[in-house]
């Protein structure tokens, strides 16, 4: 399965009772395919998976589904820290039909490199799904080493890395020694040119729910040896990247999207709405790239 460069992590639309607001999903399935999403990312992080029920989960994978159409594939965010819970919302997605799974490293109870081996190769082993590990330390409080990493790529169905660590050192080494059916994304949109000029094969991002086609010129350019026009775009792409970021994800996505008249809604507590300073750079950005 090839899931292409420019991977979303789609946003939860949320109606005005704070249920899932499947019309909006549709209309945001819509748009992301449309500004060249290449595959969907469903209940990760930035879908506010924390906060979501397991029903919830199953009728987001199969409404995806169904709007997506065939159009990109859909992949399942089915991961978290009780391998059991894994294995049985990986083996349901399956059932559904996404195409793809992503796997949090498990987090708050700090397993060490062989119980991240042995969690993620108890799921590998119950489903036929190709996976992508989740390495993103700042969240699960635990880093997937390069060792286990390359342990976990002889794998045969473990076939992507999400790497979020913000350690280039770490990327680096993953480069060197990766096979080349191990496929690396950036898990920060601001380190997709660095990480691609490294050796990533693309970017599963948030950001691209605004500037999708914008991020895909970058890309383009950079594959095409324009490496001047790439920098070029991820310098100009840089202060919307970090606005999105300035507090926590996907509060700033949420506004952005509001202010573009996307489906959005608010966001399940413990999060709040972006206050009203990164609202208002938000909309200052978005001025700036011609999106308002």
């Amino acid at each position: 399965m090839d899931f292409g460069r420019l991977l979303t992590a789609m946003a939860t639309p949320f109606a005005a009772d704070g249920s899932v607001d499947v019309a909006g999903l549709k209309r945001l399935v819509d748009h992301l395919i449309d500004t060249g999403t290449t595959a969907l990312v469903v209940c990760g992080t930035t879908g506010e998976s924390p906060t979501l029920t397991h029903d919830e989960k199953l009728l987001l994978f199969e409404k995806t589904l169904e709007f997506a159409d065939g159009r990109v594939p859909v992949i399942a965010g089915t991961g978290g820290n009780n391998t059991a819970e894994s294995i049985r919302l990986s083996k349901e997605a399956q059932s559904i039909g996404v195409q793809g799974l992503l796997l949090v490293a498990p987090y708050y109870n700090r397993p060490t490199q062989e119980g991240l081996y042995a969690h993620y190769a108890a799921v590998a082993e119950q489903v036929e799904l190709p996976i992508i590990v989740y390495n993103i330390p700042p969240r699960s409080a635990v880093n997937i080493e390069v060792d286990t990493l390359l342990k976990l790529a002889q794998i045969p169905n473990i076939v992507a890395v999400k790497e979020s660590s913000g350690d280039f050192s770490q990327v680096l080494r993953l480069c060197a020694r990766k096979p080349d059916d191990l496929l690396v994304y950036s898990g920060d949109d601001k380190f997709t040119l660095p990480m691609m000029a490294l050796g990533a094969y693309g970017v599963i991002s948030v950001a691209s729910h605004v500037v999708g086609t914008e991020m895909t010129s970058m890309m383009e350019a950079y594959l095409g040896g324009n490496v001047t026009e790439a920098k070029r775009w991820a310098l100009r792409l840089l202060p919307i990247f970090e606005a999105l970021f300035r507090t926590s994800n996907p509060a700033p996505l949420k506004a952005a999207l509001q202010l573009l008249g996307l489906p959005a809604g608010g966001v399940r507590l413990p999060l709040v709405p972006a206050p009203e300073h990164v609202v208002l750079e938000l909309r200052s950005e978005l001025e700036r790239l011609g999106k308002l």
